[in-house]
């Protein structure tokens, strides 16, 4: 955080600034803003006045239009790292600040921790403090600048639900989306919107998870059907060449500028590929450890497939009591099986003590076998065992098989059967979108038997239950179709 200026603050005494003799609000008056009254604080072209790019002219005027009423309440940008997005969000933190005639202006960072979120604040204060005009109308505090002659703030807020009730903001910018909560990001959103004109900005790189709030907004800005959303995205075209330079050159739009090369070609030998694909690409690539390549997934996906009633199928059942997910996921008997989700019960957005509704889970289980005809429900025992015996004894004990999600020997050969077909693309799903996500989270462990799934232990609320009880139905749907019953020849 830039430190605050000791002691008292005395009264501001210069006369407010007039910004009369720059254009109208909109991106043409912040290009103009920002050359007049800004400069670099640092690395290439420091102390020289701030010259937004053609590519930062870009944004900004999909940002901030000339017309104001056709400014959007909400944008995405997706930037790899080393391009400045810090810079760029404190240009425009300053122009709300200063110059976009609004009494009163509310500049809002939001960032995961206070390091972060000072980035902004440090690089807005060394800007403000290279330029006397700019610097004798502040007031300068340790999480706030203050512009006493308009009642305008810039302030960081760290990326808590509770911290974020209240305000007016004119812009509040999100710095690194990629982790914030489902939760902050709701919290971000609906304390905007009570001005004429207000903006939300969110800056990132790509998460290494799809289950989070920056994926499904950038599906929601790739569709393009929301003017009142803006989205740019920089990424290198998926499947490129690690040392492929012109991709590089696509997704980082300032390199050659302001970003050396020769630092990229460096980054690109000693960096593990997904990490350089996903911070210095700007692609989507999941986790490092991640099971599967990101959009391998994706890829198999056939939603117009229906199961129809009567077809056989198996079940794979993964339960808990409250803390991770309950799902029941089934796959069909063929030789090109087709997984399924049929039920998931999970904590998220529940009450604190909530309990997986047992009769519920229970309710879609008779629900399946009565819709398909379900050669076998395989199921993880722990917690269960009691419903378990149920099932058995209303289903048939031949029909109900504990299948021990924890017992490697059984687990990493179920694994790689799924992982073989997923390879050569023969299975397909549903895309389901919690199954999607579990899938997105897993993590590949080896052991002397072979690999199993895993969560990420440093994030734990990342579940992979639906992927668990996928491998489990697909491995037992296989076994089925590859061991039918023979029918027995009788001769007289």
């Amino acid at each position: 955080m830039p430190p605050a200026r000791p002691g008292p603050k005395a009264p501001i005494t210069a006369p407010p600034l007039d910004f009369s003799d720059l254009p109208p609000r909109g991106w043409k008056r912040i290009d103009a803003f920002a050359k007049e009254y800004l400069k670099v604080p640092k690395g290439v072209g420091a102390k020289e006045p701030f010259r937004l790019r053609r590519w930062q002219l870009d944004i900004v005027k999909g940002l901030f239009p000339q017309r104001v009423n056709a400014r959007p309440r909400q944008g995405l940008l997706s930037l790899p790292r080393g391009n400045g997005k810090t810079a760029l969000a404190a240009v425009l933190a300053l122009y709300c600040l200063f110059a976009d005639e609004v009494h009163a202006a509310q500049v809002l960072v939001v960032a995961s921790d206070e390091r972060q979120a000072g980035h902004v604040l440090r690089a807005a204060l060394g800007m403000i403090e290279l330029d006397p005009r700019l610097d004798e109308q502040v007031h300068v505090y340790t999480d706030r600048i203050v512009v006493p002659h308009t009642g305008s703030e810039l302030r960081v807020l760290p990326a808590d639900v509770g911290a974020l009730q209240g305000w007016d903001p004119t812009l509040m910018i999100v710095d690194e989306l990629h982790v914030v909560t489902a939760d902050v990001w709701e919290a971000v959103s609906s304390a905007s919107g009570k001005r004429e004109s207000s903006l939300t900005l969110a800056i990132s790189t790509p998460s290494d998870s799809i289950e989070s709030v920056m994926w499904k907004l950038v599906e929601y800005g790739r569709s393009g059907e929301d003017p009142s959303f803006y989205f740019r995205e920089y990424a290198a075209p998926a499947g490129c060449d690690l040392t492929d330079e012109a991709a590089w050159k696509i997704a980082n739009p300032a390199l050659g500028d302001f970003l050396q090369i020769d630092a990229m070609r460096a980054m690109s030998r000693t960096v593990r590929e997904p990490a350089f694909r996903r911070y210095r690409l700007g692609q989507w690539v999941g986790s490092e450890d991640t099971w599967l390549k990101f959009g391998v997934w994706d890829a198999l996906a056939a939603p117009e497939r229906t199961v129809e009633p009567g077809t056989k199928v198996v079940l794979g059942f993964d339960g808990s009591v409250s803390g991770d997910s309950t799902v029941l996921v089934g796959c069909t008997v063929e030789a090109n099986p087709h997984v399924f989700m049929v039920g998931s019960w999970n904590s998220e957005g529940q009450p604190d003590g909530w309990q997986v509704p047992r009769a519920e889970v229970s309710s879609a289980v008779r629900k399946a076998f009565a819709d398909y005809d379900v050669l076998e429900l395989a199921c993880d025992p722990w917690g269960w065992r009691s419903e378990i015996q149920g099932w058995a004894e209303e289903f048939g004990e031949k029909r109900v098989l504990e299948f021990d999600t924890s017992f490697r020997k059984r687990m990493a050969p179920a694994t790689d059967l799924l992982y073989q077909a997923i390879q050569e693309k023969r299975v397909s799903h549903d895309a389901d979108a919690v199954l999607r996500a579990h899938v997105s989270n897993a993590q590949a462990v080896t052991t002397p038997q072979g690999d199993v799934l895993q969560k990420d232990e440093r994030k734990r609320k990342r579940r992979i239950d639906a992927a668990i009880g996928a491998v489990v139905a697909h491995a037992r749907a296989v076994h089925h179709f590859t061991n039918k019953p023979r029918r027995r020849a009788l001769s007289w």
